[in-house]
């Protein structure tokens, strides 16, 4: 059983609306954000369109401003949170479960052919004048769609969702992203995001890569200004604030989940890496 805290679409709704969804999508338009300091994940994929204004988004650990206009892409494994930083944005959300957008499709696997989804990290398009306006247009007929009285209402969404993946795509093909910088580093946050709660030797990722642990520690290092090393601990700490957020899990469970020997290890590890104990950072950041 997954142990970390998932968003469920539902949730997700109610943070936006006091209407009840019983849909596998929920779209919204808003100027303002539920903001969120706390780390979590969600059950659904979603595609932001930021208008007006700016957000600052954090997903694993990276930290960005995001400026309108700008399109916000988040698969369901991202850690994320959200935080404040215009008085005004102007924003339209698309969230979807994928059985929904995968339904009729006869490839299972089809999201996760576009590594804005699949990556750990959240990828943000800036938008030139002519893609705002094409965008702009696109999330005007979703509107529309789902404010009317259509009884292919559905699969009219789910077309439109095609038509923003491949978009986008065409953006990705073209331009290069935020997160794209030296191969072998992104490689190996690829690879980290996977192994982290099993593997925590530079060496094993070095081994991975056909690299020696040197070169790999240069190349983190220059590309990021932390070493690998940091770059597992601050996974592991990350992983251990969200699933602290969950009562029902003992300090004692959430040390084995994350494969530390023992609680007092584990406690000894997060409390070097932040300051605080498991217990204290839960009492202080408790849901």
């Amino acid at each position: 059983m997954n142990k970390i805290i998932t968003y469920s679409l539902e949730h997700h709704t109610s943070l936006f609306t006091t209407e009840e969804n019983k849909n596998d999508y929920f779209y919204v338009q808003i100027n303002d954000h539920p903001y969120i300091d706390e780390p979590y994940r969600a059950e659904s994929y979603a595609i932001e369109f930021l208008k007006k204004g700016s957000i600052i988004m954090q997903t694993r650990l990276t930290k960005i401003v995001i400026h309108a206009p700008a399109i916000i892409t988040l698969g369901p494994s991202v850690i994320r949170s959200f935080t404040k930083n215009s008085d005004e944005i102007l924003m339209d959300i698309i969230f979807f479960k994928p059985q929904f957008f995968l339904k009729n499709q006869a490839n299972v696997f089809f999201l996760n052919q576009y590594d804005f989804f699949v990556n750990s990290q959240m990828h943000v398009f800036s938008l030139e004048d002519g893609a705002e306006i094409k965008f702009g247009k696109i999330f005007d007929l979703i509107s529309d769609t789902l404010n009317g009285n259509n009884n292919n209402q559905s699969s009219i969404l789910r077309s439109y969702l095609y038509i923003l993946v491949f978009e986008l795509d065409a953006i990705k093909q073209t331009i290069t992203d935020n997160y794209d910088q030296n191969p072998l580093f992104e490689k190996f946050k690829e690879i980290l995001a996977k192994e982290f709660l099993r593997e925590r030797s530079v060496g094993y990722y070095a081994d991975s890569l056909n690299v020696t642990r040197k070169y790999l520690s240069e190349v983190i290092k220059k590309n990021s200004g932390k070493t690998a090393s940091d770059w597992i601990d601050d996974f592991i700490v990350l992983e251990a604030k969200v699933l602290l957020q969950n009562k029902t899990l003992t300090i004692n469970q959430i040390s084995e989940m994350l494969n530390f020997s023992n609680q007092s290890v584990f406690g000894k590890f997060f409390k070097s890496s932040t300051g605080f104990s498991p217990l204290e950072y839960r009492k202080n950041n408790g849901q």
